[in-house]
């Protein structure tokens, strides 16, 4: 139970992390910093349907259009980043078409690299200890 607590809250930090990210880089993707209950709520918002989408849209590119499964992260990426922006008050806002196509990739290549490294190090010791035992 721990272990998965542990992984919720990394992928919710990364995703964090990669709406930062595409808000300090990309022009055209805002996050309204006055309002920071929104932005929170985004995150936990974008971060349940990242997580619901990734397998359902995994089945359904499997079933009908297999040379997508490599994508399958940028795609489930892209639908909760527009599933979010439509929320009001939510605190984040895309104005232009580039940061709409690189937006989903910059926050898929933080939250993978994130929820790939970052379990190592958190979960290093209870790997260790399961192991003594």
């Amino acid at each position: 139970m721990i272990t998965f607590l542990i992984r919720a809250a990394i992928f919710v930090v990364s995703a964090a992390v990669g709406l930062i990210v595409a808000d300090l880089i990309l022009p055209g993707f805002h996050i309204d910093w006055s309002d920071w209950w929104g932005f929170a709520l985004a995150v936990l918002i974008f971060a349940v349907i990242q997580s619901v989408l990734a397998p359902w849209v995994f089945k359904i590119t499997r079933r009908h259009a297999a040379p997508l499964l490599g994508g399958i992260g940028i795609i489930s990426t892209f639908i909760a980043i527009v599933i979010v922006v439509l929320i009001p008050n939510a605190g984040i806002g895309i104005s232009q078409p580039l940061a709409w196509v690189l937006a989903p990739v910059i926050v898929w290549v933080i939250t993978a690299l994130a929820t790939w490294l970052l379990p190592m190090v958190f979960l290093k010791r209870q790997v260790a200890q399961r192991r003594a035992d």
